[in-house]
Order: structure tokens, then C-alpha cells, then sequence
């Protein structure tokens, strides 16, 4: 008998299409895994098991099944994004337990393409720190359950490394897509500013958030990804957000330095970048050692665009039921909001990179500084430790939501646990293809071990 669980999401497609396998089955199939494996990872804050049965023989009935990318594959999706039938509880006690009237515009866009939604998955309180914990749960990571997830798509990544789905929707708004997926295993794209819908609480973080894709393979990231754009085809045609930018011999700088003050990376995450750049160097690029001419007040600036996205999340919330750190966080906040609103840093900060990046067709750096920290209920300690812990782990993937451009984590390597490495690609406006084809070398050299060993 074959098994669907820890297949790809092109595979079960693929196979859906052809009517190899009902899209009930492969469904039922994740659930039961679910059903065995979440207690020890916590990805999950609802499962869907008889609505998602339900939704998986509508795909079986429908006329274009043939012409469907996702046909009939399992998907979570993060806690933040309203999934019709569902209520959206961001992590929190503070919001209301009502169902959504209407799927988010991405959940949309997913189940139009066949995918059937699963479950909705864990996160930080208001998607806000880079564990994932709270009064929903702890997200562990499958590769090492003593560790978080990351956050703040935690459970989202949780999902799909313990090989729960193939396929799970997270955003990223000071790196909560790319720190989960690097802790994890993942492929995470974190799209350039309005190429996928955003509509991400109130006003996307000042439109830093992004909605984007995690995934075990280049191929289902770049899959997902022309879904979520709204540029896939059907299966067999040709379309830019889906095709391989092609080539080699693309210019790419190696940093290896954090762009926070103060904030070192440690040697699995350097080690990482500096075998990465070998082996593109080996596959044709052209790779140099060259640093981003980061500001020194880039630190300053994430922290005040950070909190103030919280403050205005949290406006119309009952603070007596957020946690004292998410208070505290949003009460920073509230001092940094009109300097945040009226001021001109992220322009500023565009114009001080953008050279850098007209000479470099893509950015190469560690995800992360350090391994995750222990699975934890970070929410019940003080704010300043969360802020100290975030920070020293996962100082990469702030400048990237300040400019609006597209990066991208890739696993590469093993941390000293033996947990997952990873790397980020960085590019300018309009480049996620190119960032996909790089990644999708990396992954052609170096192949990665898609799913952890929980069985």
C-alpha cells in the first residue's frame, strides 16, 4: 500500500490528478498522522478532521480536478488568517472564539487550486516573538521536541517538518516565515512587498508582513508560491512565478556578519553560509565575500517598527487577557507609532542597500545566529529576556521586512544538536525566481532530509 504522508505536495497532486489515490485518502492518511504524532510536536491549535473529510470529496467532485496544482492536498494554516468555518485566535485568550464568515484571500486562492485545509496551527501571542508558545500550547521542533519551533509561523513549520502536511501557509513580518523554517528544516519564502496578498491584522505591520509558503522541496515552495501569487497555471503550463529563472553565473555576495550591533553567529551558521557559497561557487556564480552597508541604527529601527505593529494589533484587545510580555511589547509600541508612521528609516534604509544589491544578483547569508531556544513558556517570562533571547537568535531577517524585498531560508547543514541548518537568500524587488532557482541548486547539491524522524 502506498503512503501519502511525507510525499510531496507535487507527488500527491500529481497522483490526485490522475486518480491513483482520492484526495479523501491522502487526507485521512494526515490526519491519523496528525492524530499519532501532534502531542509531541504541538503544531496544531484545531484540527479539522470531519470538515476537512468533507472538503476532500468536494475536490473529488469537481469537474476541473484535472487542471487543479494543489489537487487534494493537506494544508495548515497559521492562526492568524481567517479560514471560513474557523475562528482566527492569534495566539491569544484576548480575541473572540467566532468562527470566520470568509476565508483569507491566500486560503482562498489555496483551496481554489485543490488544497484542503486541515487545521489552523499554533503561534506567539498576536504572532508577535520568535518562539512559538502560549495558552494554545508549545510548538516544538520535530527535529528536536527539547527546542521551539520558532515563531511566529511555529506550528505552521511544526506541521510539515513532522511530515503532519505537505504544505502549510505562514507570513513573516521581522523573519516569523523564515526564522521557523530555519529552525525546522524548511523551505520559506518570504515574498517581495505586494507580489502575494497581505491583509495581515491591522495594516501588515506597516506593510511589512508578507504571506508566503513552507515547504520540504524548492519544487512545492515554488509550486505554492505561483499559487499564492495568483500566476499558477495548470499543471504542465509555463509561468514566471513557477518556472526556474535558469542559469548559472549569477553574482553572489557572502555575509556573514549580523547586521545588529552587538549580535555574533555563531560557527554552525557561519560554517553553513561559507559551504553554501563553495558550492555555488563550484556550480558557476560568482561568489565574494562582501558585506550589506548596514546603518548602524538598524537595530533602533526594528525595534520601533516591531512594537509599534503590536500597539496597533493590539488596539482594540482587552489587555487584562494579553500576557505581561505582549503588554509590555505593545506599550514600547505606542512611544514608537507616529515616529513609525511618519518617518522616512525604511526609505532610507532602501536607499543605503539598493546599490548593493544592483551589483549582487542575490545575498547570501546564515538564517539564523544560533540554535532555537528550549521549548519553553517564554510567555510567562519577562519581556526584555524574550527580547535578548529573539534578537541573539534571529538577527538576519529584520532589514528584509524594512525594505519590502524578497529572501528566502534553505536548509543546509546540521547544528550541534543535529538539528537542521539553514542559509538565506536575499534579492532585489521582483527576484523571487532567481531565489528560487539558487535554492533550488543548493538543494540539487546538497540534498536535505525532508522530514523528521518521529516515528
Amino acid at each position: 500500500m502506498t503512503s501519502w504522508a511525507g510525499r510531496t505536495a507535487a507527488d500527491i497532486a500529481a497522483a490526485v490528478r490522475e486518480k491513483r489515490v482520492t484526495p479523501r485518502e491522502v487526507v485521512a492518511e494526515h490526519l491519523a498522522r496528525i492524530e499519532r504524532l501532534d502531542t509531541r510536536v504541538g503544531a496544531f491549535r484545531k484540527v479539522r478532521a470531519d470538515a476537512a473529510l468533507a472538503e476532500a470529496d468536494e475536490v473529488a467532485a469537481r469537474p476541473d480536478l484535472a487542471e487543479l496544482p494543489l489537487a487534494g492536498v493537506p494544508l495548515a494554516v497559521k492562526d492568524n488568517l481567517p479560514v471560513r468555518g474557523e475562528a482566527t485566535r492569534n495566539g491569544t485568550a484576548a480575541t473572540a472564539d467566532t468562527p470566520a464568515v470568509h476565508d483569507h484571500v491566500t486560503v482562498a486562492r489555496l483551496r481554489a487550486a485543490g488544497a484542503v485545509v486541515v487545521g489552523v496551527t499554533n503561534v506567539p501571542e498576536l504572532c508577535v516573538f520568535g518562539t512559538t508558545d502560549g495558552v494554545h500550547g508549545i510548538a516544538r521542533n520535530p527535529w528536536d521536541t527539547s527546542r521551539t519551533a520558532g515563531g511566529s509561523s511555529g506550528g505552521s513549520a511544526a506541521a510539515v517538518a513532522a511530515g503532519l502536511v505537505p504544505l502549510a501557509l505562514g507570513n513573516d513580518g521581522m523573519g516569523s516565515l523564515r526564522i521557523p523554517a530555519a529552525h525546522c528544516g524548511l523551505v520559506g519564502l518570504k515574498p517581495g512587498y505586494g507580489v502575494v496578498p497581505a491583509g495581515i491584522g491591522h495594516g501588515d505591520w506597516f506593510g511589512m508582513s508578507e504571506n508566503g509558503p513552507l515547504a520540504t522541496t524548492v519544487e512545492d515552495a515554488r509550486l505554492m508560491f505561483s499559487v499564492l501569487a495568483g500566476t499558477a497555471g495548470a499543471p504542465g503550463t509555463d509561468n514566471d512565478a513557477a518556472r526556474p529563472s535558469g542559469g548559472a553565473g549569477r553574482s553572489i555576495a557572502l555575509s556573514l556578519r549580523s547586521p545588529l550591533v552587538g549580535v555574533r553567529v555563531t560557527r554552525p551558521y557561519t560554517t553553513a553560509a561559507r559551504e553554501a557559497a563553495g558550492l555555488l561557487a563550484g556550480a558557476g556564480h560568482r561568489v565574494r565575500r562582501a558585506d550589506p552597508p548596514y546603518p548602524w541604527w538598524l537595530g533602533t529601527t526594528s525595534l520601533a517598527h516591531w512594537t509599534a505593529g503590536t500597539a496597533v494589533d493590539a488596539e482594540d484587545l482587552d489587555p487584562r487577557r494579553l500576557t505581561r510580555r505582549t503588554r509590555v511589547h505593545a506599550a514600547v509600541g505606542r512611544r514608537f507609532a507616529r515616529s513609525v508612521r511618519g518617518g522616512d528609516r525604511r526609505a532610507e534604509l532602501r536607499r543605503r542597500l539598493e546599490p548593493f544589491l544592483a551589483e549582487h544578483d542575490v545575498l547570501l547569508t546564515p538564517a539564523l545566529a544560533r540554535r532555537g531556544p528550549a521549548a519553553a513558556d517564554w510567555h510567562e517570562r519577562g519581556w526584555l529576556r524574550n527580547l535578548l533571547v529573539n534578537t541573539g537568535c534571529s538577527p538576519m531577517t529584520p532589514p528584509w521586512n524594512l525594505t519590502g524585498w524578497p529572501a528566502m531560508s534553505v536548509p543546509f547543514g546540521t547544528s550541534v544538536s543535529g538539528a537542521p541548518c539553514a542559509v538565506q537568500l536575499v534579492g532585489r524587488p521582483g527576484s523571487e525566481p532567481v531565489l528560487l532557482d539558487v535554492a533550488g541548486q543548493l538543494e540539487t547539491l546538497r540534498p536535505w532530509r525532508r522530514t523528521a524522524p518521529l516515528d
